[in-house]
């Protein structure tokens, strides 16, 4: 039995089947046309004047009752899956065809009746195109008694919309907000993970870890950040897609408007994970990088800040200035590789928050590159916060749960480019003294310490407690996800419980949940399948 059934009524030229379309677009609706039924039924040709007398001949042998007949019919054909579905009827025409699917299928019914003064409808009648052949004029079609009486349906239905004084996409909102698929409030059904530090901080393994437990996985920012997930032989890499893509096979994966998008790059990560449009979601709106940006990120920050030279920042810019004088600003809807998975994420995200979905949203870099908040000019492009996330994302604040902010036992930042600085770190150290401190191997260490982007030698320091703080602050983190546990002590990689990490480590967790006011809830003792300790009371 479907969840709902929306029936349409309304004068020839009215706007019901653009409606009709536009629902099963907007929310996969199930379409029942009673001009096809009239069709099979009479075996008439699809001529305007044809069908209006076969339907007034169907509706004289059953009292009208037949519209609810072979919608009966129909929904059976739907099986088990049809179950939650929405049936839209375009169209009803008379009250006896409303009464009796009322009958049928009581309070699921929702009728609408749409209305336009004859002025507008005759203009609009004049310029249809589609299935139907249509009468020489619109006063010929309303010579049908039961087309001049349309508006008496008014009287009866839930819902009267003036198609003058609303676009389509306005009934449709009307409509969608009236049977509840928008849900019936803000229900707090996204968790958001950001970095801490300055990137590089093990987001692409814990998101990995927490991903099986979402329906919607969404990222934004760039391919300047990549992020890293367990896999034999080798790891995964996404600098595109969320770190989740192959740990969650059944969820939805959704790039942000705010994202920004090297499109061969990102064909070849859509191919290797082998997405399809039903599955990906990438909004139009999403910033396309030209070879130009990376030229031009390369002669200008690539040897003075370290920056890794993707041409996120420049292509952000030209987006920013809107109207590039010498050169044209693509948005993703431009670049037709990517047209078969273009969707508003708003659409994407309004229908997962009306049926409950979680979502999952993965931020990139670091707080501390955040273009506001970090030491300028020795940061990213983007706001890398929460708040800028979900900017980037287009999700309310009032949609969050959970906030995860992951930091590594030492912070790093890329090494320093030839006669320039990737910025300041309080108390610098190197791979050798970290080593020692841990008891790993201080060759295999600094070779596995580079860059996942770029392939550079990463720099590190002591843990910054006053970053921990600021970062906290920015962000308001429910959790934290500690990773690099390993890197203070080696004996932590065989650690499966909190309570057989060595103590250091145990003191250095309870000083991080009091510093940044948040419990340690995840602990990245190693880089393997089973590698965190997951200590969540959610």
């Amino acid at each position: 039995m479907p969840r709902r059934i929306v029936l349409l009524s309304g004068h020839v030229a009215t706007g019901k089947s653009d409606v009709a379309a536009a629902l099963d677009e907007r929310f996969g609706v199930r379409l029942f046309k009673t001009r096809e039924v009239i069709h099979q039924l009479k075996k008439v040709e699809p001529e305007r004047g044809a069908l209006q007398r076969a339907g007034e001949a169907l509706d004289r042998e059953t009292k009208g009752a037949w519209v609810a007949t072979e919608l009966r019919r129909f929904i059976d054909t739907m099986g088990p899956e049809g179950a939650e579905s929405i049936v839209v009827v375009d169209a009803v025409r008379i009250r006896a065809q409303c009464d009796a699917v009322r009958r049928a299928y009581g309070s699921r019914v929702m009728h609408v009746h749409l209305t336009a003064s004859k002025a507008v409808r005759e203009e609009r009648f004049g310029s249809r195109e589609g299935e139907v052949q249509e009468l020489a004029s619109y006063d010929a079609v309303l010579e049908n008694r039961t087309e001049q009486q349309a508006d008496t349906l008014n009287d009866i239905a839930d819902i009267v919309v003036n198609t003058e004084r609303n676009t389509i996409a306005d009934v449709v909102v009307r409509i969608a907000s009236r049977i509840g698929l928008y849900g019936r409030g803000l229900d707090r059904t996204v968790d958001v993970l950001v970095g801490g530090q300055w990137g590089s901080e093990g987001k692409g393994n814990v998101v990995g870890y927490l991903a099986p437990e979402y329906d919607v996985l969404v990222r934004v920012g760039g391919p300047n950040a990549g992020h890293q997930v367990y896999q034999e032989p080798v790891p995964d890499t996404f600098y595109h897609l969320p770190s989740g893509t192959n740990r969650a096979p059944h969820t939805e994966i959704v790039l942000g408007p705010g994202a920004t998008l090297e499109p061969v790059r990102l064909l070849e990560e859509i191919n290797k994970a082998h997405l399809d449009p039903s599955r990906l979601r990438i909004d139009p709106h999403a910033m396309i990088i030209e070879p130009g940006d990376l030229a031009e990120e390369a002669r200008r920050l690539t040897g003075s800040i370290g920056s890794t030279g993707q041409g996120v920042g420049a292509a952000t810019a030209r987006k920013v200035l809107r109207t590039g004088a010498k050169r044209k600003v693509r948005l993703a809807k431009d670049f037709p590789g990517l047209k078969p998975f273009l969707r508003p994420t708003l659409d994407v995200l309004d229908r997962a928050y009306a049926a409950g979905k979680r979502i999952f949203l993965e931020g990139t870099q670091g707080t501390g590159l955040s273009l506001h908040h970090g030491e300028y000019p020795y940061v990213t492009s983007r706001d890398t916060t929460v708040s800028g996330c979900l900017a980037d994302a287009g999700i309310a604040p009032t949609r969050v749960r959970r906030i995860v902010m992951v930091s590594r036992s030492y912070p790093i930042r890329v090494q320093d480019p030839p006669g320039g600085t990737s910025g300041h770190m309080p108390i610098e150290l190197d791979w050798k003294t970290v080593a020692n401190r841990a008891g790993l191997d201080a060759a295999e260490l600094k070779a596995r310490e580079k860059t996942t982007t770029t392939k550079r030698d990463r720099r590190v320091a002591e843990f910054d407690w006053t970053l921990l703080r600021r970062a906290a602050t920015l962000n308001g983190p429910t959790d934290i996800a500690l990773s690099f546990t390993d890197h203070l002590d080696a004996a932590n990689r065989a650690a499966r419980r909190f309570d057989q990490l060595v103590p250091d480590t145990i003191q250095f967790v309870e000083e991080i949940e009091r510093v940044a006011g948040a419990p340690v809830s995840l602990i990245v003792t190693r880089f393997d399948y089973r590698n965190i300790i997951d200590r969540r009371q959610w």
